[in-house]
């Protein structure tokens, strides 16, 4: 592992804000610390950078402690680098001598090299010679990441660094980005609240909440196979449905029986709460023999698709996906069954 996080606490005084965050992330890959405002990710990546010094645990890099209760390697000798998200370029420097701020115990045919390979690598290569100010704002974000790249650094840090960008701005600079990190063999962490970012750009993703790691894991298990309620809540969309478990293997739902693994503690005839996705919740003709029925209460236009709010006989609601071509108004009535194959549930909370 090139970064190692065991059991990590950190603390504000007498409040402590990160509770026991262990994780690891291997040479070359992209972790990211994702969550809503004030859930420590962004405390989190401090501590790594060395910023903040730990209460507990152990922080290590490449195999060397840099962080633990009475020790703290500064910031300039863990050769970490940072991407801010206001970029913050120097507005009286050129964008070469930005790129080249890190390099001054360089050569300066060195300097000039490197600096020519990463305006390159990040797609700018004729701006050398203007000033931040006359650059776009992606431009910028560029910039700052080269002038990180600059020195070579065993690990880069991004503190929300797409956020003062527009929507497909951002998500094609974090993918640009996760290119140039792969390219480059750099292990980065990226520290967001936006899904879309974190899952474009990380091969890991770890979920926060209230300064706890609540499941690091890949995108496609925080999504499909999330360990906690709060990460079934946080990731994607979906609702939690009442659900009965009648065997080892099966779940009846008011529309459907979903198959999969139950919980050890549950029996037959214990209630449950099933994760269910809009993409599990398939508009039927109406003469589907497993067709349940639901009053449209709300719709969301997506281009391509609806996202319809439906309620069912019950009063649960559910989530359904469709093509943008089938328009029902609300208050209509739409006919939909199951087509999940994953099970995810917990216990009911009322239990």
């Amino acid at each position: 592992m090139l970064l190692e996080l065991d059991s990590i606490a950190v603390a504000y005084r007498d409040h402590q804000v990160i509770h026991d965050v262990s994780f690891g992330l291997k040479r070359g890959a992209i972790g990211c610390l994702l969550g809503p405002s004030g859930c420590g990710k962004t405390t989190l990546l401090r501590a790594v950078a060395g910023f903040e010094p730990v209460l507990a645990g152990r922080i290590a890099l490449a195999g060397e402690t840099v962080s633990a209760p009475g020790r703290l390697l500064p910031p300039e000798q863990r050769n970490v680098g940072m991407v801010f998200q206001d970029f913050a370029l120097f507005p009286h420097l050129t964008i070469a001598d930005n790129v080249a701020f890190g390099l001054r115990g360089w050569a300066r045919d060195m300097r000039r090299a490197r600096v020519r390979e990463l305006l390159e690598l990040v797609g700018l290569p004729e701006v050398g010679g203007l000033y931040p100010h006359q650059l776009s704002g992606g431009q910028q974000q560029r910039i700052a990441l080269a002038r990180a790249l600059a020195p070579r650094p065993k690990l880069l840090l991004f503190d929300e660094p797409f956020s003062s960008l527009d929507v497909e701005l951002r998500e094609a600079l974090a993918r640009e980005v996760r290119q140039i990190l792969k390219h480059e063999g750099i292990t980065g962490i990226l520290v967001t609240h936006d899904q879309l970012e974190a899952f474009t750009m990380a091969d890991e993703i770890g979920v926060m909440h209230a300064g706890r790691l609540a499941q690091w894991d890949s995108a496609y298990n925080l999504y499909h196979r999330p360990a906690a309620r709060i990460v079934a809540d946080f990731i994607g969309q979906g609702v939690l449905l009442p659900g009965v478990v009648t065997d080892n293997r099966h779940v009846d739902t008011e529309i459907g029986t979903i198959r999969g693994p139950v919980l050890e503690q549950c029996r037959p005839g214990c209630r449950v709460e099933v994760l269910v996705r809009p993409d599990d919740v398939v508009q039927v003709a109406d003469d589907d023999p497993s067709a349940v029925p639901g009053e449209i209460v709300d719709k969301a236009f997506r281009g391509a698709q609806y996202l319809y709010t439906l309620r069912l006989p019950s009063g649960a609601r559910v989530l359904c996906l469709t093509h943008s071509h089938f328009d029902r108004p609300v208050g209509a009535r739409m006919l939909v069954r199951l087509e999940s194959e994953h099970l995810v549930m917990f216990p009911d909370q009322t239990n």
